[in-house]
């Protein structure tokens, strides 16, 4: 007979641990749910100003094309009729995100799907004889094969800054491989996603990580790193999503990762810039984009109802100690300790590793939540 208090100890209360506890909990174990932050919710966390629930670290929005999520997640809160349509503002110029005609038109003047394809295809084909005079036959580095995905004026415009900017390194130096796919709609549609559902939660994030956490203990304020000699026997199981190298002592070597620093501010005004993400593609303006929080929850006249707004600048920077990890920095190098890291994971039997910063991928939340959903057999038997 064990000893243990709990059947599984979850290190992480984002969107990956509640998920993992919630299926966990219908099963009949006993979990424990630790986070050193404050709260609950992991990244998708929000803070409610100004009646505003402002997305604290960064926003997120919900989407997918697999009902069974979709029906999952709308279980414990139901969502709204959002659509992403982000903007890229480059010198005081709008252009509308994906690339699409509304992009073309605002580029190029063009009307028809044969104009835009003409000028991208023109612009395409100099990328590659450039780059063939050279003597290659694969682009070297992001910007040959963005060249070579949309052409010269599309790259300067709303690739070039805006993806130095994130990544913090010049397109040249990064690798290819991180913008394989480009996406390029010859349609008046400036909706981000193709997915069949899409939305955010009807009075925030914190609603569903309530719903997914309900009846189960959590710990906020707790350190894994911290205490745990302490922590560790309480469980029969581990679920870690935190930092895999950290886990490991860094005994391999150090990941690396970006994260975000946000600036945010309470406007008085009920509108600021019209529409929820708003990127700023150009180098000479030190953020990447602005959030109006209001606009992913409150529409039509119900924009003007709220007297004020808050607003979120976004600063890509280079991580450091004591820094939240948001991305990881998936080059050549990181890819490989990464890889190696995995190995010593998979000869844990205890211990299972889940969630963007544990298997050290970016994923978007709709697929962390089919991962677990899919992967019942982690908890012993189908859920």
């Amino acid at each position: 007979m064990t000893t243990k208090q709990y059947d599984l100890l979850i290190v992480g209360a984002g969107l990956f641990g509640a998920t993992f506890a919630c299926l966990a909990k219908r099963k009949g174990l006993k979990c424990l749910v630790i986070d050193k932050r404050p709260h609950l919710g992991g990244n998708v966390y929000c803070e409610n100003r100004e009646g505003i629930n402002v997305h604290k670290y960064g926003a997120h929005i919900f989407h997918t094309s697999n009902k069974e999520v979709w029906d999952f997640v709308n279980s414990f809160v139901e969502f709204n009729r959002y659509t992403n349509s982000p903007l890229a503002n480059y010198q005081g110029k709008y252009y509308n995100l994906p690339f699409n005609m509304n992009t073309f038109h605002a580029m190029w003047g063009v009307k028809t799907p044969d104009e835009a394809q003409q000028i991208i295809a023109e612009q395409r084909q100099e990328a590659l004889l450039k780059m063939q005079a050279k003597g290659a036959v694969e682009p070297a580095n992001l910007e040959e094969q963005a060249l070579l995905l949309v052409g010269q004026d599309i790259y300067e415009k709303l690739i070039k800054g805006y993806t130095e900017k994130q990544w913090g390194r010049s397109c040249t130096e990064l690798p290819a491989f991180i913008i394989k796919r480009l996406p390029v709609r010859f349609v008046f549609d400036n909706n981000y996603f193709n997915d069949r559902y899409q939305g955010i939660p009807i009075g925030g994030y914190n609603r569903l990580i309530d719903g997914l956490l309900d009846g189960i203990e959590t710990r906020v304020n707790t350190d894994f790193f911290a205490d745990r000699p302490a922590l560790e026997p309480l469980a029969d199981k581990m679920v870690f999503t935190g930092m895999i190298d950290e886990y490991y002592d860094y005994r391999l070597g150090r990941l690396q990762y970006r994260t975000v620093r946000f600036e945010e501010e309470v406007l008085n005004t009920p509108n600021y810039q019209g529409n929820a993400v708003v990127n700023y593609t150009g180098s000479d303006v030190p953020y990447t984009r602005i959030i109006e929080h209001k606009h992913f929850e409150m529409f039509g006249a119900d924009i003007e109802k709220c007297p004020k707004t808050v607003i979120s600048r976004e600063y890509s920077t280079e991580w450091q100690a004591g820094m939240e990890p948001y991305y990881p920095i998936n080059d050549n190098r990181n890819n490989r300790l990464s890889a190696e890291y995995a190995q010593l994971a998979a000869q844990e039997k205890n211990v299972i590793f889940g969630g963007r910063l544990a298997e050290y991928k970016y994923y978007d939340m709709a697929p962390i939540v089919e991962k677990v959903l899919c992967n019942s057999y982690l908890l012993g038997t189908s859920v």
